[in-house]
């Protein structure tokens, strides 16, 4: 069983950090802007934008931020019971550095957690140790597969930009092929494969972050939101709203801002 014994979100030029004070948690950093530096075991490592590290518990390190370098992550302390029949990578002895294919993934996963323990709703920390399981695993399983090879970090990069730019519009597979001039289904397979995510689960999750933004610090309503973020059926719009945030579009607009 994985349990949360500590969440935390770090942003400044101002960090330092040693090894915690409880031999048996495992440490786990998700940089999310700029970077910062680690020591482990006296062993440097700097610690990138979309790079995460996992350090067990029985190795010593220290970090802190980089002189007039911003930077913000997340870093989450928790305890696993479950050594024997748990996760692989809980099991290895030393640390474990390395650039997120399923970032975007990880990090909403890790905000919820913050939220989860910030706000302290009726059993958030079970939610808080769901959650986490659900991180470990994607990250888990991208261990499992190996580093991700660079051109591919290249190529999915590329289309990514590609719908950040679009995401309002019908993105296809043809359409992210011909971004990095392969095949519809090689470039479908090679997005999957490195974010866990389908094309489609990416672009409505990108259009529901927004969403989530316009819903509360604007003055558009529900359908008003939907049609900009390209849902002309607003039940629909609903439905993949429900399905990513476990929440309702109105349930949003009760917490705009008066001011607005």
């Amino acid at each position: 069983m994985i349990t949360v014994l500590d969440v935390q979100f770090h942003q400044g030029v101002d960090w330092y950090e040693e090894s915690s004070s409880c031999p048996d948690s495992h440490t786990l950093c998700l940089v999310t802007y700029g970077k910062c530096v680690f020591w482990v075991q006296e062993r440097k490592l700097i610690i990138d934008q979309g790079d995460v590290l996992l350090i067990p518990p029985q190795l010593d390190y220290y970090g802190k931020s980089i002189p007039t370098l911003f930077h913000s992550k997340y870093v989450i302390r928790f305890h696993n019971s479950c050594m024997e029949d748990g996760l692989p990578m809980l099991s290895h002895p030393d640390f474990i550095k390395r650039k997120l294919g399923s970032y975007e993934l990880v990090r909403e996963r890790l905000r919820s957690i913050s939220l989860q323990w910030e706000d302290q709703p009726a059993y958030y920390r079970h939610m808080a140790n769901a959650l986490l399981t659900e991180t470990l695993i994607y990250i888990n399983q991208e261990w499992d597969r190996g580093v991700i090879p660079d051109d591919r970090h290249r190529h999915v990069a590329r289309m990514k930009q590609y719908i950040q730019e679009h995401y309002r519009e019908k993105i296809t597979k043809e359409d992210l092929g011909e971004v990095i001039q392969r095949t519809p289904n090689y470039a479908a397979t090679l997005f999957r494969s490195v974010t866990n995510q389908t094309i489609s689960e990416y672009v409505h999750s990108r259009r529901i972050k927004t969403a989530m933004y316009m819903l509360t610090e604007s003055r558009l309503t529900v359908q008003e939101v939907s049609e900009y973020l390209g849902y002309r059926d607003v039940s629909y719009f609903h439905r993949i709203f429900k399905k990513i945030t476990g929440a309702s579009p109105s349930d949003f607009l009760h917490e705009r801002s008066r001011i607005v």
